[in-house]
């Protein structure tokens, strides 16, 4: 299974482009802070993400400000020739962020 779901905040909002095949796409970079229990200690967490959306969630997506906190949901995968992994955007909620 390959499901994600991150609160986060956006940081930066690329151009909105289109796919070759006329989707609208737009790249975004999320950040996450928050507690987490480890091994039975508490633990404060940072992570960068670099992010896509396609379609109607691109346009959505484009129409947040920076600094924007919600809940993402989506799949990560690895865009082709690199190693490193895309969270993609398959919707988002607002209302559900309650802090980090």
């Amino acid at each position: 299974m390959n499901q994600l779901r991150l609160q986060a905040r956006i940081v930066e909002i690329g151009a909105l482009r289109h796919t070759p095949a006329g989707l609208p796409a737009l790249d975004l970079r999320l950040e996450h802070e928050s507690t987490q229990q480890e091994a039975g200690q508490s633990r404060q967490v940072r992570a960068a993400l670099r992010a896509v959306a396609l379609g109607a969630m691109a346009e959505r997506l484009g129409r947040q400000v920076i600094g924007s906190q919600a809940c993402f949901s989506g799949f990560l995968a690895s865009p082709q020739r690199t190693r490193s992994v895309v969270f993609h955007i398959q919707d988002f909620q607002q209302d559900q962020f309650q802090g980090a």
